[in-house]
């Protein structure tokens, strides 16, 4: 009588033993073939990394050759895209986890945001390109490359606002309407006090997808070689994946090194910006708790 649930404890022993050897080793070849791809990166790269990269102007000898216009385009477009789509993320999210209920705008907005999100990346750069640049005439500058990339990560910021407003307990909704909130100051003083830490992450993962995306700045600003640094939003631009890329395309190694040493400095400015979101969205959390 006790041998089938013994036999089926066997089995499911024998299951999960099995998934959790799986996941192990999939953790593991993510992690070595990181570690490898950093490995590489590092010691074709170190050679080359030096002050005048950052501060110099591309240039056809390898010795005085530099990012600094690529690093500048990057900052400014990047900045420009989070500080586009994080207000309009976060009033969307709230939007339709407060206001939306399951009315037909709500469900064609959701609807909207599950297609952007399975969007190839570079057919935001090529909407951008005929519309904003062409249609409206702005050209190929950096204000067409931060819009393309703000609507890039608009779904992401959306979903994770929407996400963490459902968290917030409805006690805590309930007693300011017994204490005659309105339903725009329970919005306003409850709920988004308490989703700013989540956005603070959702601006991370921002940063993180808008600053290494290459194909739709591609598309906008094409392989141009600048020399001089943007002074205003509808200046042309170039970004540092695209830099790289052009250095990498070269036959000479030096090339080869010297777009492994932009890589470097790719990462170490975006583990910076990310450092400071994560401190800033800490402080942020430490005063709400208080």
């Amino acid at each position: 009588m006790n041998r089938k649930p013994a036999m089926m404890g066997k089995n499911r022993s024998v299951w999960e033993f099995g998934f959790e050897s799986y996941v192990l080793i999939a953790v593991c070849i993510c992690i070595i073939a990181l570690t490898v791809l950093l490995v590489n990166v590092v010691f074709n790269g170190i050679d080359k990394l030096s002050l005048g990269l950052v501060t110099n102007y591309p240039s056809s000898n390898i010795d005085l050759a530099g990012m600094r216009p690529a690093i500048l385009g990057s900052l400014y477009t990047v900045g420009l895209a989070v500080a586009i789509a994080l207000p309009l993320g976060i009033a969307t999210g709230l939007y339709l986890n407060e206001y939306g209920g399951k009315s037909k705008l709500n469900t064609l907005i959701q609807l909207t945001l599950v297609n952007l999100a399975g969007v190839p990346s570079v057919i935001f750069g090529l909407v951008a390109l005929s519309f904003l640049a062409y249609t409206i005439g702005f050209g190929r500058s950096i204000i067409v490359g931060a819009l393309a990339l703000a609507f890039l990560v608009l779904p992401l910021i959306t979903v994770t606002t929407v996400e963490s407003a459902r968290m917030v307990p409805l006690s805590h909704r309930f007693g300011a309407y017994a204490l005659g909130a309105s339903k725009y100051q329970v919005v306003l003083r409850v709920v988004f006090p308490r989703i700013i830490p989540t956005a603070m992450t959702s601006s991370i993962l921002a940063i993180s997808r808008a600053i290494g995306e290459a194909a739709p700045i591609l598309v906008i600003s094409g392989l141009v070689f600048i020399r001089r640094d943007p002074l205003s939003i509808l200046d042309e631009f170039t970004v540092m994946p695209l830099q790289i890329y052009n250095w990498v395309s070269r036959p000479q190694q030096s090339f080869i090194e010297l777009s492994a040493a932009g890589i470097i400095i790719l990462l170490i400015i975006l583990f910076s910006l990310n450092i400071s979101a994560v401190y800033l969205r800490k402080r942020l959390q430490k005063r709400v708790v208080e």
